[in-house]
């Protein structure tokens, strides 16, 4: 089995080579991600949590699903495949804002992402693939808030970093629709 390769940037997402992924989150290589963010049509947002064998983050609660692209395929393909693998789910995704962050985790690996992240809408049940997703739940962006203040251990490092951010680009969405 040949490992998956990501893509290496610089600080402006231009891509200056590739690498294994286990690699890249072994030598905290910055590299190129992205972030999914389902709604429904009664404004719940879906988080799934992570596979129990996750090589890293597993068992935490997280944004609808979240990856890598693959060289040569543009972020917003890649978003659209991986919702379809991790959740089962189809549907139109805007870009909404771009963040990086680093993050080292207990057993050694580190992420280190320039992330793209992608809002949805969608009102079919998720249909989670197994491998990748113990569970799932909608949750309203202000319960979620509080969970994130008073129950932090159990949510992915990258959904609290980037949280006040889509709940801004949230919020600023309804209000103009």
């Amino acid at each position: 089995m040949i490992e998956e390769e990501v893509i290496l940037v610089d600080e402006k997402d231009q891509q200056i080579g590739t690498m294994a992924k286990l690699q890249v989150h072994i030598d905290g290589k910055f590299h190129r991600a992205f972030s999914v963010f389902i709604f429904n049509s009664s404004g719940e947002l879906l988080l799934q949590q992570r596979a129990f064998d996750k090589y890293h983050s597993a068992g935490k609660w997280t944004n609808t699903c979240c990856s890598h692209p693959r060289p040569g395929e543009e972020t917003i393909v890649a978003a659209k495949r991986r919702l379809k693998e991790e959740m089962v789910l189809e549907c139109e995704l805007d870009p909404v804002f771009r963040f990086s962050y680093r993050v080292e985790f207990d057993n050694g690996l580190i992420e280190n992402e320039y992330d793209h992240v992608y809002f949805g809408l969608s009102d079919v049940m998720p249909q989670p693939n197994p491998k990748e997703v113990a569970d799932f739940r909608y949750i309203t962006m202000e319960e979620l808030q509080s969970s994130l203040i008073h129950d932090n251990k159990n949510y992915t490092e990258w959904l609290k970093i980037c949280f006040k951010e889509v709940r801004a680009h949230y919020i600023k969405k309804t209000i103009n629709e």
